[in-house]
């Protein structure tokens, strides 16, 4: 906002369908998203002054998008730094049952990420244990038993080659480097033990989980403590490497209308190549090797289904020790990295 009160030219929007409007995204939009993708509760102020606008800018845009629904700051827990192990599951449906079942799943607190895939007839859907050792308890017994589910195969998560704090956004280029190593926070220690959360801090997630910029007060009382003793905890956990901040966005405000979901066969001596390669990629949001006769996963974003095409017959062609793939388009997002949503509190489109 200018001093004679009339706002910036960075934040004037002429509607619904413009960039700047409501719902729109521009290019200051992209280089919020990606500061908050870097420290989610970074104060207003501080982003304001890395991006070169004022702050009742970023304060505005950031109110107009959470309230349009088409941007959300969640704060997560990161399944490695906890030693928490995770499944990559694919649940083969009739399709009258699909929608029930995937909705079941993704009601669980243990489950993220679950969408209907090709058809209508395949459910994707991540779910973490706490141990190797819970693995089987949770496939076996939790996930819903139907006549309907014809099939399930699941595939333990080895390796992350991109993904969790690594939005999509971090590919775009909305920031210089100079500007993303002013909002980045000090790398966490790899050799730090696994932490242990108390209930305490399972609530502090949950909220998190919800909204990632609740503010103090609200978490304070959540979780019992003081002001101070969250403060305190926010670092020890960030320092950690057991909270991140990932942003929910709408993919339509970036141009993306395709998700589809890669399974690889690499021959094992190029397994660690070809993920690293296809980490790179910019239409790829997540990136794994798993279990299974396909041990290379990956979630890619197109702007069509002739982008999907020439993805493949390029850069996925190109990756070394390739022997086949599988590919399945997503038709419906069930839910993202966090809580389910009401009816009445939609997710944005997600980019994984």
């Amino acid at each position: 906002m200018k001093s004679d009160g009339k706002p910036e030219a960075a934040d004037r929007g002429k509607g619904s369908g413009d960039p700047g409007g409501p719902t729109g995204f521009d290019a200051l939009d992209h280089r919020l998203i990606h500061a908050l993708q870097l420290d989610g509760r970074a104060p207003f102020s501080r982003i304001a002054a890395v991006l070169g606008v004022s702050d009742q800018t970023v304060a505005r845009r950031y109110t107009r998008h959470r309230t349009h629904g088409t941007l959300k700051v969640l704060g997560l827990p990161d399944a490695q730094a906890l030693g928490e192990v995770q499944w990559l599951v694919r649940v083969q449906c009739t399709p009258d049952a699909a929608v029930a079942v995937a909705e079941a799943l993704a009601r669980r607190p243990d489950t993220s990420w679950v969408s209907l895939m090709s058809g209508g007839t395949e459910i994707s859907a991540v779910c973490r244990a706490v141990s190797s050792d819970h693995s089987d308890v949770l496939l076996l017994q939790k996930l819903p038993r139907t006549p309907s589910v014809i099939g399930v195969t699941a595939h333990c998560q080895l390796h992350q080659f991109y993904g969790g704090p690594q939005g999509l956004i971090s590919k775009s280029g909305a920031l210089t480097d100079e500007q993303i190593a002013r909002l980045s926070p000090p790398p966490p220690d790899p050799a730090a033990a696994p932490v242990t959360l108390t209930d305490a801090d399972r609530r502090l997630f949950d909220a998190l989980a919800r909204d990632g910029r609740t503010p103090l007060a609200e978490l304070a009382a959540a979780t019992g403590w003081s002001p101070t003793t969250v403060r305190r905890r926010f670092a020890e956990l960030r320092a950690n490497g057991v909270l991140y901040y990932d942003v929910d966005y709408d993919l339509r405000q970036f141009g993306y209308g395709v998700m589809v979901a890669l399974w690889l066969s690499v021959e094992p001596a190029r397994l660690a190549a070809a993920g690293e390669a296809m980490a790179a990629h910019p239409e790829v949001a997540y990136a794994c090797a798993t279990t299974g006769p396909n041990n290379l996963f990956a979630s890619v974003l197109c702007r069509n289904v002739g982008a999907v095409y020439t993805y493949l017959t390029t850069r996925v062609a190109a990756l070394p020790g390739i022997r086949s793939m599988e590919s399945a388009p997503r038709i419906r997002h069930i839910k993202g990295p966090g809580p389910l949503f009401s009816a009445g509190h939609a997710a944005p489109g997600r980019r994984r």
